[in-house]
C-alpha cells in the first residue's frame, strides 16, 4: 500500500528524548542545589514519570495536572522541600533546549522529503516547538500537533481528528503512523483506522495485544515500507 503521509511521534522516535531528559534533569537538579542525591532523585522520578504519562494516556489525569505533580509526587516522596511549580517550570525550559536526533532521523527524513510528514505528539508547546525549531527538522514538517494545545492526547481518537483537519487530509489509506509506544502511537492509529509502524530498537516483546501493521528496529527502515 502507497503511504503519502506520514506522521511521526516526536520523543523516542525522532528525537532522544532520554538525553534531552538527562540534560533537564542535571540542570534543574543543579539549579535547586539538589546535586549530592541527583541520582536517587533520578532513579525515582523516572519511576514516577512513567506511570504519570500512563495514567494520561488512561485519561485519569490532565496534561495539565501532569506538569506539576510529578514533582510533588518526587518531593513527597524524598521529603524535598522546593516549590513543584516553579521547579516544573525550569525543568520544562531545559527540557527545550534537549536537541538530540534518534540515530538515523535526519537521514530518513531527507529521504522522505517528497512525501508529506507531519508530527504528533503527547507534551508541551514550550518543549516541542523549541526542540524541532532548534534542530535539522526545523522545515520537515507541514504540522506539528502537540496535545496540549488540543486539548486531547495520543491514543484519543480526538487528536487524529485535529491532525487531519490540519493537514486537510480525507483518505485514511494512505497515511501512516509512525512512533515507539505500543499504547499511545499504534493503538491511537489503530484505533483511529490507519496503518501504524512500531518503532522499536530495542527489540521489545510485545506483549500488549496490540498488533502494528509494520515494526522496524531501525529508523532507516522505514524506506523499505514507503519507497
Amino acid at each position: 500500500m502507497r503511504h503519502d503521509i506520514l506522521l511521526f511521534d516526536l520523543d523516542d522516535t525522532l528525537f532522544d528524548f532520554q538525553m534531552a531528559e538527562k540534560h533537564a534533569l542535571d540542570k534543574v537538579f543543579a539549579a535547586y542545589h539538589l546535586l549530592q542525591d541527583a541520582e536517587l532523585y533520578r532513579t525515582t522520578y523516572k519511576e514516577i514519570s512513567r506511570s504519570i504519562w500512563r495514567e494520561l494516556e488512561e485519561g485519569t489525569i490532565t496534561l495539565s495536572e501532569l506538569r506539576v505533580e510529578r514533582f510533588k509526587r518526587l518531593f513527597n516522596t524524598h521529603a524535598v522541600m522546593a516549590d513543584a511549580e516553579a521547579f516544573s517550570h525550569d525543568y520544562l525550559r531545559f527540557l527545550g533546549e534537549g536537541v538530540f536526533l534518534t540515530e538515523g532521523a535526519e537521514e530518513l527524513c531527507k529521504s522522505l522529503s517528497h512525501l508529506r510528514l507531519g508530527i504528533i505528539t503527547n507534551g508541551f508547546k514550550e518543549v516541542q516547538i523549541p526542540r524541532v525549531t532548534h534542530s535539522p527538522l526545523c522545515q520537515t514538517f507541514e504540522q506539528i500537533i502537540i496535545s496540549e494545545e488540543t486539548g486531547y492526547q495520543k491514543p484519543q481518537k480526538e487528536i487524529f481528528d485535529y491532525a487531519f483537519s490540519k493537514m486537510n487530509i480525507t483518505d485514511k489509506s494512505n497515511v501512516l503512523m509512525i512512533g515507539d509506544s505500543l499504547t499511545s502511537d499504534v493503538q491511537g492509529g489503530n484505533r483511529y483506522g490507519i496503518d501504524t509502524c512500531w518503532f522499536n530498537p530495542g527489540k521489545k516483546n510485545n506483549t500488549t495485544g496490540i498488533e502494528p501493521t509494520y515494526e522496524i528496529e531501525k529508523l532507516i527502515d522505514l524506506l523499505k515500507i514507503v519507497e
